[in-house]
């Protein structure tokens, strides 16, 4: 079985970090223990760690340790050129003490730069071939055409059959879209047919650099927009010409350089940024060492937003000459970025033929990274449109941008359309406003039948038609009306709004689901080895014996339709028998009517925390229980113990709260905590398009 796989090249500047990227990511969402070895790394600064590596074990949190995730550099490798005997057994060596302690690890060849290239190619067939590693080669289209490309793979395929090295597929990287499909018809009816074949086009959002990354490599000053570097670069200019003649050159993320003494490019640069008639610009270098005069200086720290603004001392054409050259890196402190590459990698390679090739394991329960790629992954399923009321928040409009990028929803922004486009240039967003729908309620078009429907609804609580007016101006009733209206499948928001605010609408004319009396809310608590669910932290106060029962049996029912076998604690300040009082007697009269209304469930209560997780004290403290210490599903007696206990647990542990996500409803309505973060914006919007295709 094989427990390894050797990316490799014959070439620089592959995209080989992409294919290890999405490799390690579907690896993590089937089994938990994936190990990354890197043999020989491109670290010229030994002060500095290697971004490539450094960014592989931080994005997925692996337990691999920086030192032993690579054998040599890339100078120790040159040194020793001579003795590749004792570098193999070297890498052999360290290669090992990894593979004991994973189900699969990803190897990845070096990188081809400079001198030795020769000797690095026959380095990695070594490698791959004592290592015992199947190769996944990696080919760059960048730069050819489809007969150089299709003639580099089927050279550098044959070269390692040549050294006896097993190889599983072909990627061809970085290539034309428009020749893709050629490509792949091209290897396919050349190549052996059990190989996999994969073509993935050349992606801008990769290849672009950031305006950090220009500032780096010109060893540049930041004058202005510190905190707007992760700016992507697709295009530059030269502002050279008269201003008038300039503007009809800008494109969307461009960088301009131009001398510092140029005030109208400066300033035409930065108004056109600001307008809604020209594209996002990304940022300016001032070049020769020259400053903007003591006036502009003023004039552009009293705007509100300001693009990265850098100073360097080369002339002009030679700072263009230098941005020209830099090859873009996926780092440590750009997500973004490896998110796309994932994306990518999803798309464009066969996951099942690459899985049916390598044999993975089979982990038995649920990771947090298997969850969150589950959770994606089934959202994908069935495209859904989501409402959020909340459109001018800068953390909404981040998790929209990554929600878009990887097609995962339709997006409803709600608010004024001019504010919130130019909101998303000033945050330096890659989202385009014609990607999403943005509706103002008050000039929508369908104001005046939700109006008239709301007034219908809710006349028999006394309002009236004026009243149903003023409320549709409401985001949070036009949201929920249009998901009551099915314009929408489902809504989130509370980013800004409370709780009440944000689920009042529902409850009022989108109402609970037949044999259901109690909307309750989960959170999807991501712990370092396992997903549990934790229920109620958001809703009731003090439920009864029978809410409680209402909020576990909906809880098993949210588990188990996310994957996640249901075995309920009802939680109390005793264990089994051993205590007694009203709010213990409460809990144990609702395990008993879950009991009698679902006997197939496997459900524990009254027991304490410690118990329902913790195998040693369970088994000591309820030695028969199928759930103790192994419960998924805890349900807290009453608001105040859950909604502590899940903000303790998520801030001593470091886990990730998904939700809460809101049962019991006819239709999807999902409240955000005010101070969630852009990730929690997303995996909300997440599990909400998930709950949206069962109705």
């Amino acid at each position: 079985m094989t427990k390894n796989i050797f990316i490799a090249s014959a070439e620089p500047y592959t995209g080989k970090s992409v294919i290890a990227f999405g490799m390690i990511n579907m690896l993590l969402a089937k089994t938990q223990k994936v190990g990354y070895f890197k043999p020989i790394i491109a670290q010229e600064d030994p002060d500095k760690r290697d971004e490539h590596v450094e960014a592989m074990l931080d994005y997925f949190s692996l337990p691999v340790k920086y030192e032993d995730a690579f054998a040599f550099t890339r100078q120790d490798m040159l040194q020793q050129s001579d003795d590749s005997g004792t570098m193999i057994n070297t890498i052999i060596s360290k290669y090992k003490k990894l593979e004991d302690n994973y189900d699969f690890t990803v190897i990845e060849g070096s990188d081809f730069l400079g001198e030795g290239s020769a000797f690095e190619f026959e380095s990695n067939a070594l490698m791959a071939k004592n290592l015992g590693a199947p190769v996944l080669v990696v080919v760059s289209g960048k730069g050819k055409s489809a007969s150089q490309l299709f003639k580099s793979a089927i050279n550098i395929y044959k070269n390692f059959l040549l050294r006896d090295v097993q190889v599983l597929g072909v990627v061809a990287n970085m290539v034309n879209p428009e020749e893709a499909e050629r490509i792949k018809q091209a290897l396919t009816n050349q190549l052996p047919a059990e190989l996999l074949i994969a073509v993935i086009p050349v992606e801008s959002g990769l290849q672009s650099p950031t305006m950090k990354e220009i500032t780096t490599a010109l060893n540049a000053e930041v004058l202005f927009g510190a905190d707007l570097l992760d700016n992507q670069v697709d295009n530059f200019v030269t502002g050279a010409m008269m201003l008038p003649n300039f503007l009809r050159h800008i494109k969307d993320n461009l960088l301009i350089v131009t001398p510092g003494d140029r005030g109208d490019i400066i300033i035409g640069s930065l108004q056109a940024n600001l307008s809604a008639n020209y594209p996002k610009i990304a940022g300016i270098v001032l070049t020769a060492g020259s400053l903007p005069d003591e006036p502009m200086i003023r004039l552009i720290e009293g705007l509100q937003t300001i693009i990265p603004i850098i100073s360097v001392q080369k002339g002009t054409f030679e700072t263009t000459t230098a941005i020209g050259s830099i090859h873009s890196k996926i780092t440590i402190d750009n997500k973004k970025k490896i998110a796309l590459a994932i994306d990518i990698f999803e798309r464009h390679v066969d996951l099942k033929a690459l899985d049916d090739k390598i044999i993975t394991f089979s982990y038995q329960g649920i990771t947090p990274h298997m969850f969150q790629y589950q959770l994606v992954k089934w959202a994908k399923r069935e495209k859904k449109h989501i409402v959020l009321p909340e459109g001018n928040d800068e953390r909404i409009l981040k998790a929209v941008e990554k929600l878009i990028a990887q097609d995962i929803v339709e997006i409803t922004l709600l608010g004024d359309p001019l504010e919130i486009g130019n909101s998303i240039k000033r945050l330096g967003l890659n989202l385009d406003p014609n990607a999403i729908h943005i509706h103002n309620p008050a000039h929508s078009e369908h104001y005046d039948h939700y109006v008239e429907t709301l007034h219908e609804l809710r006349k028999a609580k006394n309002v009236n038609l004026e009243m149903a007016r003023d409320m549709m101006t409401d985001v949070s009733y036009f949201g929920t009306m249009m998901v009551y209206k099915g314009d929408a499948d489902g809504m989130v928001s509370g980013a800004v709004h409370t709780t009440q605010h944000t689920i009042r609408p529902a409850l009022q004319f989108v109402k609970t689901r037949p044999g259901v009396s109690v909307v309750s809310s989960i959170f999807f608590m991501c712990l370092p080895e396992r997903v549990a669910i934790f229920g109620d932290c958001a809703v009731n106060p003090n439920p009864t014996a029978q809410q409680l029962a209402e909020i576990a049996i909906s809880s098993a029912e949210s588990s188990a339709k996310f994957g996640i076998e249901p075995r309920i604690a009802m939680l109390s300040y005793s264990s089994g028998t051993s205590g007694e009082g009203e709010d213990v007697e409460r809990v144990r009269e609702a395990t008993a009517i879950v009991r009698a209304r679902y006997p197939e469930l496997k459900i524990e209560g009254p027991i304490q925390y410690d118990a329902a997780v913790d195998p040693k004290v369970g088994k000591q403290k309820m030695p028969n229980s199928e759930v103790a210490g192994r419960a998924s599903v805890l349900i807290f007696p009453d608001l105040n113990t859950g909604n502590n206990t899940y903000k303790a647990v998520q801030r001593e542990t470091g886990a990730l709260a998904i939700g809460p996500m809101l049962q019991g409803l006819n239709k999807p309505i999902n409240d955000l905590s005010r101070g969630c973060t852009v990730d929690d914006i997303f995996n909300t919007v997440v599990i909400t398009a998930i709950q949206c295709q069962d109705i």
